[in-house]
């Protein structure tokens, strides 16, 4: 593995940033900023593995063979990852999400800009993770950074377009600063709750992707789930107050045919095992990181019910998973079901 840019020296004028959750993704957004000459911390919760990147240079457990760049410090000590820092993304699981941000409650600066790269929703409430950051730490200007971006592709320095959406305009241009790189180019969007809901919901379809892969659909079957899937989502993003354009962009259509066809997406393996009969707790257990998809899922199909928001696919994964039912049967449920109209917002009703 190459390390673009990896001679240059750290300017100490660039942005401090901490990057909290050493996860694959967080990681790669490290780096970025590292080799982007940004004075980098990546915080981690275990201390073993945090001092062993730091000595070893790199993050084994998740990337191996991406060198870190020399301005990069993994740490497991929070304080010294946020105190100074302009700008934190938290790149942890939405599970354990409000628990980061409040433990950085009292370390983080004022001024500090804030980012979630969290594709999840949190189930009290249906909070998305940039409402937390916003009920925890009011006063900040916070963003959110979702698109198609496998970051096992990202350190591959491959061809890489993701959004940053804020209302603040000051942060987007200094998130695009911090990241944008010959191989990774950041769009902004002011639609911050289009994208973050993107991000979370086409989790759920790359299981249900993953799941008709297994069980032999063909690429006409495919074409019929993305595209149903994107009404759905904008639909219910819609209901929602998302602006349904945004589903056209990069971080909805774009990430939904990434993970509904890929095997490096967690959520599309969980859905390809489940078609194979296995037992997701096994499935889950095997995959040992995170499937947001699973967890949104539940949300999800609650706060659809609760707003009546018509969701067939969600409703038929849901009651396959949670319910036991035969995915034989919910298929043909869903192909024998009501005929809608073909695209949403046209002035027709799906009802």
């Amino acid at each position: 593995m190459t390390e673009a840019n990896s001679s240059m020296s750290p300017k100490q004028s660039g942005k401090r940033i901490a990057v909290l959750g050493g996860g694959s993704f967080g990681t790669a957004i490290a780096n970025i900023c590292a080799l982007n000459n940004n004075p980098t911390y990546l915080w981690m919760r275990d201390a073993a593995r945090a001092a062993l990147c730091q000595q070893v240079r790199e993050n084994s457990h998740y990337v191996p063979g991406y060198k870190f760049a020399p301005s990069l410090i993994a740490t497991s000590d929070l304080r010294a990852a946020v105190v100074d820092a302009d700008i934190v993304f938290v790149s942890v699981p939405s599970s354990g999400f409000r628990e980061v941000v409040r433990l950085i409650q009292p370390l983080v600066r004022a001024d500090a800009l804030l980012v979630s790269t969290t594709k999840g929703i949190e189930g009290n409430g249906f909070t998305l993770m940039s409402e937390i950051l916003e009920q925890e730490l009011p006063q900040h200007p916070v963003g959110v950074l979702s698109g198609p971006n496998f970051a096992k592709e990202i350190v591959e320095q491959q061809q890489t377009g993701t959004v940053i959406a804020s209302d603040d305009a000051n942060l987007i241009k200094t998130i695009q600063a911090v990241l944008s790189s010959g191989n990774f180019r950041v769009y902004a969007n002011k639609d911050k709750r289009g994208v973050e809901l993107a991000g979370a919901l086409k989790n759920i379809y790359a299981i249900i992707s993953g799941m008709a892969t297994a069980l032999g659909a063909g690429s006409n079957t495919h074409a019929m789930l993305i595209t149903r899937s994107l009404a759905e989502m904008s639909r219910m993003g819609s209901k929602l107050g998302a602006n349904p354009m945004t589903f056209l962009g990069l971080a909805g259509v774009g990430d939904l045919i990434l993970t509904c066809t890929s095997d490096l997406s967690r959520n599309y393996r969980v859905g390809f095992a489940l078609g194979h009969g296995r037992a997701l707790d096994d499935i889950v257990t095997e995959l040992g990181q995170v499937a947001e998809g699973v967890n949104t899922l539940q949300v999800v199909a609650q706060k659809a019910k609760q707003m009546d928001v018509y969701m067939p696919l969600v409703k038929g994964l849901y009651a396959v998973i949670f319910n036991g039912l035969p995915i034989s049967e919910v298929a043909h449920k869903l192909m024998v079901g009501e005929q809608n109209y073909d695209v949403e917002f046209m002035g027709e009703s799906h009802d």
